[in-house]
């Protein structure tokens, strides 16, 4: 069972405007060298290069707070559907003065952080938690070691597609953005061990196995074996993708006209065979869903698909 082991940062960052002391929320998404980031901003159109905003921490957000002096923002560069290139004063204070995102149909903010961080996270970079990881406990991780299934941990670092409905009506015009991903020389040995032995390789949540598939493809090892290789995951998986590395996958129920319910999709369309559709079988399985009282979303239930 392969997992990602991505860690949530605090990435959603409320402060004012140096200039005039307008309101600013901004989500980091990417770190892209020392202390500069791509950020999601609002309100994006008044923010343009040059500017300072000034960061207030959790628990300072009335209209009459004072902004913490321990972290300031930069906007660099203006880019396209609300991002900017931003550079932090300091990339210490990140856990200090930021809030952990959260989807926005969760709307009221959770009582323990924890809550939206897997166990085994352990790499920090993540705008979003990588969902199907949360329903793993250490109990159930060791249950899991102690039937004989062995584990091994990727990183994709999960930034805006999560959170950006496809638009168009071909999904094939969508734009898919980078994240950041890498794979270790050790779990590239043990993915390899489990296919010269015959064993399946089960990824735990979307994230993992866009990590499996992006490496089988940047790798480009023959014989499909994996070796450590890291970088940023472009892929962008439809029905009709040629699955590579995966041989099964736990994930959770997803939002309409999201890229991960197509990934999902294109799976099931994979794992029919020839044939089959995958939109009619999650279809069928989400509506079962409905009808069985099963939750979705991010915490909500999950599914295994063969």
């Amino acid at each position: 069972m392969v997992f990602n082991q991505s860690r949530v940062i605090p990435a959603r960052l409320f402060g004012v405007r140096d200039d005039n002391g307008g309101k600013v929320e901004l989500l980091l998404l990417r770190r892209e060298g020392d202390r500069i980031w791509e950020a999601l901003a609002r309100p994006a159109r008044r923010l343009r290069p040059g500017m300072t905003v000034s960061i207030k921490p959790p628990g300072h957000l009335g209209v009459n707070a004072l902004p913490d002096p321990g972290l300031s923002v930069e906007i660099l560069e203006s880019r396209s559907a609300g991002l900017k290139a931003v550079r932090l004063s300091t990339e210490d204070a990140i856990e200090r003065m930021g809030h952990t995102p959260l989807p926005p149909y969760i709307r009221t903010p959770l009582d323990d952080p924890a809550r939206y961080q897997t166990v085994y996270a352990r790499e920090p970079g993540s705008a979003a938690a990588p969902t199907a990881g949360l329903h793993f406990t250490p109990e159930l991780l060791a249950r899991i070691r102690d039937a004989g299934v062995e584990t091994a941990f990727v990183t994709l670092h999960v930034g805006l597609d999560t959170f950006r409905p496809v638009q168009g009506e071909d999904p094939m015009e969508h734009h898919i953005h980078t994240e950041r991903y890498s794979l270790d020389g050790e779990t590239a040995d043990n993915l390899n061990r489990a296919r010269a032995d015959g064993r399946r390789i089960v990824a735990v949540g979307t994230t993992s196995v866009r990590v499996l598939e992006q490496a089988a493809t940047d790798a480009a090892v023959p014989g499909g074996l994996f070796k450590a290789v890291e970088g940023n995951a472009s892929i962008y998986i439809l029905p009709g993708h040629r699955f590579l590395a995966v041989d099964a996958m736990i994930t959770n129920f997803h939002l309409p006209r999201s890229t991960l319910l197509m990934l999902v999709s294109a799976f099931a369309q994979h794992s029919a065979g020839e044939g089959g559709s995958g939109r009619e079988m999650m279809l069928a399985t989400y509506a079962e869903a409905v009808g069985m009282g099963y939750r979705f979303y991010s915490f909500g239930d999950a599914m295994l698909i063969l």
